[in-house]
């Protein structure tokens, strides 16, 4: 007779369409075993308060896959190697309580611990590995940056969204000759930014990996008026930087605040543009639309194609993996091959050869 197991399963970092479809999949693909599937609330804070794991059942998840977000919650804190807590004097001090998550794990007699999460909480959840819990990792981060995986869940809804906002500037910006400067979210690496820049028709594109000169982007922006073109939509990633700069931390100076917060290249680009070209020129943010809202069909499936097969690879024992996506197949892939890869835009691949090729400006 095969083993019973026990699972548990958390979300950690930002929100993604598809987080409740995989959810879905391992809690049916679980119940199909007849194993158990506990949710652990708000990423890794739910293994220090046992009161957050809640029993997964089939009626509880049943058709959640279309609905964005997550039904258990999850959190870009909470790091049990480094938990915020106040000590006798009433400052905040990193503290390691990993070994409380791990006693908490052994005593509820939990069989596997199933990580959603992108680069950060793989690294927590390699972390806990090594000190004894068996993981598989699932893959997720609308940025599309985490190494190993051709994809990741999030991404296609996020660049869907984006374009579709895209569209919808060009009609704005055409009537009153405006330049229109989007923000959009990629921290090290401009995959949103470069696919919706190219689907959305963009004048300009401004990614992590291309330090840019904004006077090459104001000259680009001016030669299409010598042929017409009035208005002009720039695309630009959060973590874009001027060349010999750094990208903009909005989070700076916050009291308490040890990461940061990026955000501010729109306007800043935008403010620029206005002075160097004397064009009416606007900024949008784009922000949390990325990540809200029902997943695509793309998204939805591969979700359900990872939770499927993270139930797999515990059958199969493989833990201290993650589930990859190498077409037409799922593989596992080593966590420790997969920590602090980030996956960045190649400068000589199709994609970039297609945008300059059809005219699209990168500022070098």
């Amino acid at each position: 007779m095969s083993k019973s197991y026990k699972i548990a399963i958390n979300m950690g970092g930002g929100d993604a369409p598809g987080l409740n479809a995989v959810l879905e999949a391992v809690v049916r693909s679980a119940s199909n075993r007849n194993w158990e599937v506990y949710g652990i609330k708000n990423s890794y804070e739910g293994l220090l308060d046992t009161n957050e794991i809640i029993r997964m059942t089939p009626e509880k998840v049943w058709h959640i896959s279309s609905i964005g977000g997550t039904i258990l919650g999850t959190t870009n804190k909470g790091n049990p190697f480094k938990m915020p807590i106040a000590n006798a004097a009433g400052e905040i001090e990193l503290r390691d309580v990993s070994d409380r998550v791990v006693d908490n794990f052994k005593r509820l007699r939990l069989d596997c611990l199933i990580a959603v999460g992108g680069d950060g909480s793989l690294q927590i959840a390699y972390d806990l590995f090594k000190k004894g819990i068996p993981v598989i990792g699932v893959p997720k981060t609308i940025d599309n940056d985490l190494a190993a995986t051709i994809i990741t869940f999030g991404f296609d809804t996020a660049v869907s969204i984006a374009t579709e906002a895209i569209d919808r500037l060009h009609s704005t910006a055409k009537s009153h000759d405006r330049v229109m400067v989007v923000e959009v979210m990629g921290r090290h690496a401009g995959w949103i930014a470069l696919n919706s820049g190219i689907s959305g028709s963009a004048d300009v594109i401004l990614i992590p990996e291309i330090p840019f000169n904004i006077d090459k982007v104001c000259d680009h922006i001016m030669e299409g008026e010598l042929h017409g073109q009035r208005y002009a939509i720039v695309v630009v990633a959060e973590g874009a930087a001027p060349a010999g700069g750094q990208a903009l931390d909005k989070g700076k100076g916050e009291a308490g605040r040890q990461d940061v917060l990026l955000g501010g290249v729109a306007e800043y680009v935008a403010r620029e543009i206005a002075k160097k070209t004397a064009k009416d020129t606007r900024f949008l943010v784009l922000g949390h639309l990325q990540r809200g809202g029902s997943p695509t069909t793309f998204d939805r499936l591969l979700s359900l194609r990872f939770g499927a097969a993270a139930l797999r690879l515990v059958e199969e024992k493989k833990f201290g993996t993650m589930v990859a996506l190498d077409p037409p197949n799922i593989k596992a892939i080593p966590l420790e091959e997969v920590i602090g890869g980030i996956k960045r835009v190649s400068l000589e691949g199709d994609t970039m050869r297609t945008a300059r090729e059809i005219g699209i400006c990168f500022g070098d």
